[in-house]
């Protein structure tokens, strides 16, 4: 639980960090002017953007905000797309493969993302929808059902209309 939960934590700094990494990997590796204006203006804004879009749509989910923990499919693609970000600010020989193999981990944690997020609101709404409180399902009557003798769920309040003092209209 507890890599679930430091999964949680790690998602809107990793937003600041890994950009930042792509930026300090340039400088230390030495990967000249041409992937300095790559990182500068594709690799960074990405990964932010990315990061943040991750973040915010695993954090909608109600049972990370319940539980403060990702999901172990959300620990599994975010541990691989970090890895593979973090590869390519080392600039090696494979780049263009590790480049391509975090642009995969992204597409593929962004899309388990919003399926996960989509099966537990269709559950929360299909709750939300459900008549019965109990959560038993219940058969839709044979007959239709004649409403002035329909049993009553819940309080009724009825206001009774009376003419204005005096008889006349209001002005």
């Amino acid at each position: 639980m507890w890599i679930r939960r430091a999964f949680f934590s790690w998602l809107f700094p990793a937003a600041v960090v890994l950009p930042l990494w792509l930026l300090v990997g340039w400088g230390v590796f030495q990967s000249g002017g041409w992937a300095f204006l790559w990182v500068l203006f594709i690799a960074m804004p990405s990964v932010l953007l990315g990061e943040l879009a991750i973040a915010f749509l695993v954090r909608a989910r109600a049972t990370v905000r319940a539980a403060r923990a990702v999901s172990w499919q959300d620990v599994g693609g975010i541990a691989i797309w970090h890895a593979l970000t973090i590869a390519v600010g080392f600039f090696p020989g494979a780049f263009g493969w590790i480049l391509t193999g975090a642009i995969v981990a992204f597409l593929g944690v962004f899309w388990s993302t919003l399926w996960q997020l989509g099966r537990e609101s269709a559950a929360a709404i299909r709750r939300a929808m459900d008549p019965d409180p109990a959560g038993r399902t219940t058969s839709a009557p044979a007959e239709p059902v004649d409403p002035s003798r329909a049993p009553m769920r819940g309080r009724v309040i009825v206001i009774n209309e009376s003419p204005a003092p005096g008889g006349g209209a209001r002005t």
